[in-house]
């Protein structure tokens, strides 16, 4: 009871993360719209002509896959559902017009669906080829070609008014969001490294471990970033909404390509601080004259990352102090191989990751050193 209790309070950041994700006002008009796109489904359905009427709950399922987030989602996913429909229909009207459905012949055909659903010619509708042949088979029966109407009319018929209901409520384009979500990411990634810089200057070995384990995350956050950017683009596609507004959207795609590869160097300096501090296998030792022009450096970078216009003047300051704290390490780095007669590893890599960090700060630029060559003196 106790490991439960345990594990409860530690998955309960995520737990209420999820349950604040699925209030968002963005959320919460997909419900509605869903809602209201299931009950006119189901309104329209009894009155179909012929026998499609008969089988009226199918038009609600149609709305049900048709509704999506973005709009273009909702048309790929409408037209791949009634497409792997009209395959598992086809497989099963094959069978029926020949052998007929029996103890051998369903599971060879659902097979056969399975193995078309591999494909990824169908997208969101694979699963629906295995089904819709077995729900043929096996629910249609004797009447296999009445069923098979009803069933795919009935789906196009959801799938038509879960698409009309997207574009009357047409859902607002991501855009933004996305684009304040990369926007974080970069404090992020400042803060990390500032994380960093505490810890090696910390009681040695650090108590606190949470700065690697924050680290090893990033490579989460930024696939998440992407798919965030991804479904924003699509949700301007078709849109009403995004009509007349900038539709270009390559300088956050530039954003978080160089925050990526920001990423992947704070990363790599995590590592191999974390290898040292705690004396992992592959670990350089590091000098007891490193820790302090590696944390001076480690937050001096962390600051330019944090500056959201690289082009001011306080922005060139900052840089420019990031650029000396790097060459006071290089400095020490370089003193110290020929006091002791030793590599300096860690601070080696360290410099290097960070003088790439400063240069993928800067607006296209590598930081001017020259401002502050007095004070260096």
């Amino acid at each position: 009871m106790t490991k439960i209790r345990s594990r409860l309070r530690e998955r309960r950041p995520a737990i209420v993360e999820s349950l604040r994700e699925a209030v968002q006002p963005a959320r919460l008009l997909l419900v509605a719209k869903t809602a209201l796109a299931v009950g006119l489904a189901w309104w329209i359905a009894p009155h179909m002509p012929g026998v499609t009427q008969e089988y009226p709950y199918y038009a609600p399922l149609g709305a049900l896959v048709s509704m999506y987030p973005t709009l273009m989602g909702s048309v790929r996913s409408g037209l791949q559902t009634l497409l792997g429909l009209a395959a598992g229909i086809g497989l099963a009207t094959v069978v029926v017009l020949t052998v007929g459905p029996t103890w051998w012949t369903i599971p060879i055909v659902v097979g056969v669906g399975v193995l078309l659903s591999g494909t990824g010619w169908f997208g969101s509708g694979k699963e629906y080829v295995p089904i819709a042949a077995l729900f043929v088979l096996i629910v249609g029966g004797q009447d296999a070609d009445d069923y098979s109407l009803g069933y795919l009319t009935q789906m196009a018929v959801g799938v038509i008014v879960g698409l009309l209901v997207n574009i009357v409520i047409a859902p607002a384009p991501t855009t933004l969001v996305a684009a304040a979500r990369v926007e974080s990411f970069r404090q992020q990634l400042s803060d990390h490294l500032h994380d960093i810089g505490y810890a090696v200057t910390e009681s040695w070995p650090p108590e606190n471990e949470q700065w690697v384990e924050d680290a090893a995350s990033l490579a989460d956050t930024t696939t998440s970033l992407r798919a965030a950017l991804a479904e924003a683009d699509d949700s301007r596609r078709a849109n009403p909404r995004a009509w007349g507004r900038r539709a270009d959207t390559q300088h956050i795609h530039d954003e978080l390509a160089r925050l990526d590869r920001i990423a992947h160097l704070i990363r790599d300096i995590a590592d191999a601080t974390a290898d040292t501090i705690w004396d992992r296998p592959g670990a350089l030792p590091l000098d007891p004259q490193l820790p302090e022009p590696l944390s001076a450096a480690c937050h001096a970078v962390a600051d330019a990352i944090a500056l959201d216009d690289s082009t001011t003047a306080d922005a060139h300051r900052t840089r420019a102090e990031a650029a000396r704290a790097i060459r006071l390490l290089l400095q020490t780095v370089d003193t110290r191989t020929i006091d002791v007669g030793r590599t300096m590893g860690t601070g080696v890599l360290s410099a290097m990751h960070l003088r790439r960090i400063l240069i993928l700060t800067g607006a296209d630029d590598e930081p001017d050193e020259s401002d502050d060559s007095e004070s260096d003196d």
